[in-house]
């Protein structure tokens, strides 16, 4: 398994650069995390991240917070690139998509280790090949109350190369088994655009 190739800071444009480029950019990334994105039942989401999607997340970032110096930029690639998968790797921001009190008073108490339960099937139900998701470290360290969990959580999936094969042939499933969401229980199998678009990142392309 080969590591992401991570951003640098020449990778990210300067703030007059940027604005000249963000229109068109911002419509390329939308294109393409609309494949990226998966629901699973009422308010679970995961986005699966890759060097575009973490690039535009940095540029955005320097431009909302006014980041100007190399530190400040550096900084933040520091804890993106993190976020990137490497060959035989997908990565994602798991979302609970909550849009009021109620629906976090509701849901966060109940969903305490969501990101120990998202999993991937690959193959026909009955003989399918389970991948588990993995919390990121440094990010579920933070999460230090066993009440409640957050509304974001940064989880990867790693792949043998017998199940990335797999992967390609399909079918593929993504699935929450977490027994305080039964709405996610079957899942939702993944478009073949969106499995294509997966591959490249299990592949390290």
């Amino acid at each position: 398994m080969s590591e992401a190739t991570p951003l640098t800071l020449a990778d990210i444009a300067d703030q007059r650069a940027y604005e000249r480029e963000r229109d068109e950019f911002r419509r390329t990334v939308i294109a393409v995390k609309k494949l990226r994105r998966v629901s699973i039942g009422p308010v679970i989401t995961a986005t699966f991240e890759n060097r575009l999607t973490m690039r535009f997340q940095v540029q955005e970032m320097a431009r909302a917070e006014r980041m100007f110096s190399d530190e400040q930029i550096q900084g933040e690639l520091d804890i993106y690139n993190r976020l990137l998968p490497a060959s035989g790797e997908l990565s994602a921001t798991l979302f609970l998509e909550l849009t009021d009190d109620a629906q976090l008073r509701q849901w966060l108490p109940k969903l305490v280790r969501i990101e120990k339960a998202v999993e991937f099937r690959i193959g026909q139900p009955g003989s399918a090949e389970i991948v588990r998701s993995i919390p990121e470290a440094d990010h579920a360290s933070h999460l230090t109350r066993e009440t409640v969990t957050s509304a974001v959580h940064y989880i990867r999936f790693r792949f043998t190369e017998a199940q990335v094969a797999a992967f390609a042939d399909g079918p593929v499933v993504l699935a929450v088994s977490h027994p305080q969401y039964p709405e996610g229980a079957d899942g939702i199998e993944l478009s073949p655009a969106t499995r294509s678009e997966l591959l490249g990142d299990l592949r390290g392309e």
